[in-house]
């Protein structure tokens, strides 16, 4: 759906509120369609983008794993190696 959503939720360091607002925008960007809102639809994309936020927030903090937390730049490493090897030039 969103490429730029990634997994929130059991990462070190932990997941902050710019990157949960963030993907909350993308996903509002998504499924209305729209990047920029119309000044007449301004307020209820904002609100729901709050609201998104506010929503995955809460589950982050509800979620139980027993699982060690993944770290950042290794899971980013292997995103950079996965995509290296998906667009070389065969």
């Amino acid at each position: 759906m969103c490429r730029n959503i990634h997994v929130l939720y059991n990462i070190e360091p932990a997941t902050t509120d710019d990157e949960v607002h963030a993907a909350a925008l993308q996903y509002v960007r998504k499924v209305s369609g729209t990047t920029r809102p119309s000044q007449a639809n301004r307020e209820a994309f904002d609100r729901a983008v709050h609201e998104v936020a506010h929503a995955t927030q809460h589950l982050l903090e509800s979620l139980v794993t027993a699982a060690p937390p993944k770290d950042r730049e290794v899971e980013a490493a292997k995103a950079r190696a996965r995509s290296a090897q998906r667009f070389a030039s065969a």
